[in-house]
């Protein structure tokens, strides 16, 4: 599967080892792909579990599409990067949500996971 249709795929596949536990979690989500990152929007800010798991371990499993790799995340900090998946992940899902996506757009948390080209 090349990048662009891995780019339009629905959904990636993120676990994160528990921060208290050391076991495994595993969440579906919604992903824009852009440049060597992957970007995330965490409906739940910084209160959902597996933004709390990559703080304090940012070693990740991730999987989208038939790519499986272990890799880096981190909760974006940097304002244009903040306003580039925001808008990435927006563009992408909007045309093909029945719902409103302008609340999560400005209240979500930002995470990036690196997606490096190669193998």
């Amino acid at each position: 599967m090349d990048r662009d249709e891995l780019a339009g795929l629905d959904y990636c596949y993120v676990t994160t080892t528990g921060r208290s536990t050391g076991h495994p979690h595993t969440i579906e989500i919604w992903f824009a792909l852009h440049d060597d990152r992957l970007y995330l929007l965490s409906g739940g800010g910084h209160a959902s579990d597996w933004v709390k798991n990559v703080r304090v371990n940012p070693t990740i499993g991730l999987r989208v599409g038939d790519h499986d790799r272990i890799t880096k995340a981190y909760v974006v900090e940097d304002p244009a990067e903040d306003a580039l998946a925001r808008d990435l992940l927006v563009d992408k899902y909007e045309p093909r949500y029945s719902g409103e996506l302008e609340e999560w757009k400005r209240s979500a948390l930002p995470v990036a996971i690196e997606f490096p080209s190669g193998p």
